[in-house]
């Protein structure tokens, strides 16, 4: 989607504001029905709680902020003939709280696929007798201690784990290893994220959320238990993962962060079109369609090889393999000389210029106008995955459609590699506060779209983010105006389907559009997001760590706007009353009434549309509703008038946009 940019043109322009408090019986505020409350809206205590040693009233990470830390290393194989990944995952826990843990808590996605799931009761979607798999086989749990291991008790319950210790993992610093080995089916093509499917020369196998992964332990909640239910997506610790994969000899696997032996699973050819992509704009085939059923493009022709991959500060890994992958490379141009690598692999039926031929490119320019805008990329490798996933993101790897193409291709290219921003850099709780990476993530997509390849495939225009494809602020105003939608604060996994886009992707991304646009202006907007960014880069944020650091950032208390759009899914319905000349002579201006006849408000815009085909404006700040509902004032002409207009570039959700403009008397 794209939301239209307004150039403000201020003219000077003389204003004067009636003083109508002191002739009560002329003051519009006493005539004009209206629900707006001012003292409501503006209310003076919006935070509940003050900033303290973690989080500062300002928005940044505050003098005493900690996290934890998980270094992960896995070694794992993939049975193709029965479907089964089996891997013993060997975790190093850093406890950097204040607190000894005598208890760890664990992830166990898979186990969303079970009969049992609470996950199958959520949203009354119940799956069908063959979409479910027993989940996790957890075979042993241990901790490492003087090289040996010892077996600890623990229980699953539901998609979580509780690893009860001997004793507690110390305060401040203390470490612990821990060994788990396990083994589940692979879900088939209904696993959603991850799954295996057929292809013309083989299956392709999408494998996520595929290791026991800790629960974040963190000064907000403690230890954060909520079970995977689909919606709710993640919130993991940061750290290193080193990670092995074996896989039958003729299949390649692509995963997050860097492969440390290419000399061992791949040919001397690739290695040499790999290094030619690591200094290329232009995409580079490292392997092509023809060679895909050639057994010399694998370096042995029997038994298995094993894919070793590394990712440094990151929250999770995931990998596609298969045997049907066409695989193509370029580089990635960042700031200060640096450089990474952007690759694709899918199979032949997605090849060709109009599909994914282009997946490299839109991956490569996605990622240089993300670093360049807002933060740039770690890690040195970025992978679109083509497979039936459809659209999920995980650090370093996207997996996309397989039958996308075109402007389809692109967007959900953005959007997913988008999500390396938010959450994979900027590490929110998705679990609890899906907007915080899927409206977020949108709001940036937006000026991708517009920036690449000069607007090839602007503006964005999709079913999930703006069904009518028309003017973005009146796409939002059905959900404003609908009585059962949620607001953006419900809890994730609480948004029911019908609404799930609009308040977790649209409602939000197009409220940050009116802030940057409308409220702030791009410059301090920019700034402060920017600032944000930063401060938060591989930290956990809230809510109100958001909020606070766009006020101070920005130098804007904007607690009405965090009321009333994501609070609350209060209305705009700005009218005009009244415009007539003063003294019924145009050369002394026109005497404009303006009523606000909602909960919400904003800044706005109005034009006067004079007879000689020109036009003048006026911009009106938020202060002017701290105390009316309704305000009267004079916008000097010279010349007679035909029309006066309030927010003539449709540019604010207007509920009633048919009293946005009259005729000057």
């Amino acid at each position: 989607m794209k939301f239209k940019l307004i150039l403000i043109i201020f003219l000077s322009i003389a204003v004067s504001v009636h003083a109508q408090r002191r002739h009560r019986s002329n003051n519009p505020n006493d005539t004009i029905s209206s629900s707006y409350q001012p003292s409501e809206l503006f209310s003076p205590m919006f935070y509940s709680e003050k900033g303290n040693e973690f989080h500062s009233v300002n928005g940044d990470p505050g003098p005493k902020y900690w996290q934890n830390r998980v270094d992960y290393q896995i070694k794992a194989n993939i049975d193709t003939v029965t479907k089964t990944l089996s891997a013993s995952d060997n975790i190093t826990y850093t406890n950097n709280s204040p607190d000894n843990l005598q208890f760890l808590w664990l992830q166990l996605d898979q186990n969303t696929y079970k009969k049992e799931a609470r996950s199958n009761f959520v949203t009354g979607f119940s799956p069908g007798p063959d979409q479910h798999t027993n989940g996790y086989q957890i075979e042993s749990v241990s901790i490492i201690q003087n090289g040996k291991a010892e077996k600890v008790n623990f229980i699953v319950s539901d998609t979580r784990m509780q690893v009860r210790l001997p004793k507690a993992v110390g305060a401040n610093g203390g470490k612990l290893n821990l060994l788990i080995k396990y083994h589940y089916t692979i879900p088939g093509n209904f696993g959603g994220r991850t799954d295996f499917t057929d292809t013309k020369n083989g299956k392709i196998y999408e494998i996520a959320q595929w290791f026991p992964r800790m629960c974040v332990y963190d000064d907000s909640h403690g230890w954060d238990t909520l079970p995977f239910l689909g919606a709710g997506e993640f919130y993991l610790e940061y750290g290193d993962v080193d990670y092995q994969v074996t896989v039958p000899w003729d299949m390649i696997v692509a995963g997050s962060g860097e492969l440390l032996n290419p000399t061992e699973v791949l040919t001397a050819k690739q290695i040499s079109r790999l290094n030619n992509a690591r200094n290329s704009d232009k995409t580079i085939m490292i392997r092509s369609a023809e060679e895909v059923n050639d057994a010399s493009s694998r370096p042995v022709h029997k038994g298995t090889l094993t894919w070793h991959f590394k990712m440094l500060n990151t929250r999770d890994v995931a990998f596609g393999a298969s045997k049907a992958y066409v695989w193509d490379a370029a580089k990635v141009n960042l700031s200060g000389g640096k450089k990474c690598l952007s690759m694709s692999v899918y199979p032949v039926e997605s090849a060709g210029n109009d599909a994914w031929g282009r997946a490299t490119e839109y991956l490569k320019k996605s990622i240089e106008y993300f670093s360049e805008k807002w933060f740039v990329y770690p890690y040195p490798v970025a992978v679109n995955e083509a497979g039936i996933a459809g659209g999920m993101e995980y650090p370093g790897i996207v997996f996309d459609g397989i039958t996308d193409k075109g402007k389809e291709l692109y967007w959900v290219t953005a959007h997913e590699i988008g999500h390396n921003w938010f959450p994979m850099i900027v590490g929110s709780n998705e679990r609890r506060y899906a907007w915080m990476d899927e409206g977020f993530n949108t709001f940036i997509d937006v000026y991708a779209d517009d920036n690449f390849n000069n607007g090839e495939y602007a503006p964005k225009r999709d079913s999930e983010y703006a069904p009518g494809g028309g003017n973005p602020a009146d796409e939002i105003v059905p959900i404003i105006n609908d009585p059962n939608a949620p607001i953006i604060m419900t809890a994730a996994d609480a948004v029911p389907e019908k609404y799930r886009h609009p308040i977790v992707y649209y409602k939000p991304a197009f409220g940050l559009v009116l802030l940057r646009e409308q409220i702030l202006g791009k410059d301090r907007f920019d700034y402060a997001f920017r600032n944000y960014i930063h401060k938060w880069a591989f930290k956990h944020p809230q809510p109100d760590d958001f909020f606070r650091s766009m006020d101070n950032g920005a130098g804007e208390d904007l607690s009405w706007f965090w009321k009333g759009w994501f609070y609350n899914n209060w209305s705009l319905d700005l009218a005009i009353i009244d415009a007539k000349y003063v003294n019924n002579d145009p050369k002394k201006g026109i005497q404009v009434t303006v009523a606000n006849k909602e909960q919400m408000v904003f800044p706005f815009i109005v034009e006067v549309k004079l007879k000689d085909g020109s036009k003048q404006r006026i911009h009106l700040p938020v202060e002017t509703w701290l105390q009316n509902k309704a305000i009267t004032f004079t916008i000097q002409t010279t010349s007679e008038a035909e029309s006066v207009t309030v927010d003539p570039d449709a540019a604010l959700p207007d509920i009633n946009r048919k009293n946005n403009v009259m005729t000057v008397k």
